[in-house]
């Protein structure tokens, strides 16, 4: 098998993409039912003045505080990453033949004998005993470094291109066609939604589909009664 094969190969695997895509599609998921639920609750509190306002406010901050939620939470998990770098540098430099024993150990537990094992982690060691430590030591990986900026960007735009779809429906004229028309879209946001992340992450399209359009019609049901008693109670 020739070198450009096996990197063909590797690019079949979904684990690099693990960094951004989880944070776009919580993103979309989070932009189409925290939008539609809004203008949903809004319309049922018989509010038609403010569905579309309540809409694009919905959005402009709710991007706003994926992507700040998004690089604070990734940029702990670089903080984390670094510290655990540094200590595994101290511990290279304190004690080199534990470590050494220790990177053994960890490839004897994956199957492989003493002597293989032996020999495996001595020429690591001497090619790159910090690197062999944060790969098969602590699981840390280029394909799946933290990345706080690409994370934050990935759920900003993906949370505004979300919460745009159910937006479309505020355009109809009256409450009940408004109601209609932003659950319909919605629906179908949902389900285009749940049929990109299967595609992307390589997962079962069917389960994937499903488990977002529940998510995203449960969010909706809730806030809609929300908003009906709110009316009811003159709110």
């Amino acid at each position: 098998m020739g070198l450009a094969e096996i990197h063909k190969r590797n690019e079949d695997h979904r684990s690099h993409r693990a960094g951004w895509l989880r944070a776009a599609v919580l993103g979309v998921n989070d932009g189409l039912v925290s939008t539609a639920s809004l203008m949903i609750g809004v319309v049922s509190a018989q509010r038609n003045d403010f569905v579309v306002t309540a809409g694009l406010a919905g959005i402009a901050a709710g991007a706003m505080s994926m992507a700040v939620g998004e690089y604070v939470s990734v940029r702990s998990q670089n903080d984390i990453e670094e510290s655990d770098k540094q200590l595994e540098i101290e511990h290279l430099a304190i004690d080199p033949a534990g470590e050494l024993e220790e990177l053994t150990q960890i490839y004897q537990e994956r199957g492989i004998s003493r002597a293989t094992a032996e020999k495996v982690a001595q020429e690591l060691h001497a090619y790159d005993a910090l690197g062999a430590h944060l790969r098969d030591e602590l699981g840390q990986h280029e394909t799946n470094k933290a990345r706080p900026l690409q994370a934050a960007f990935a759920s900003a735009i993906s949370f505004t291109a979300g919460g745009a779809i159910p937006l479309l429906g505020a355009l109809a004229p009256s409450l009940g066609q408004k109601a209609f028309s932003i659950v319909g879209i919605t629906f179908v946001g949902l389900v285009i939604a749940g049929i990109i992340s299967a595609k992307t992450a390589g997962s079962s399209m069917l389960r994937t589909t499903g488990r977002i359009v529940f998510g995203g019609a449960l969010g909706m049901a809730i806030t809609a009664i929300v908003g009906q008693v709110a009316h009811i109670s003159g709110i």
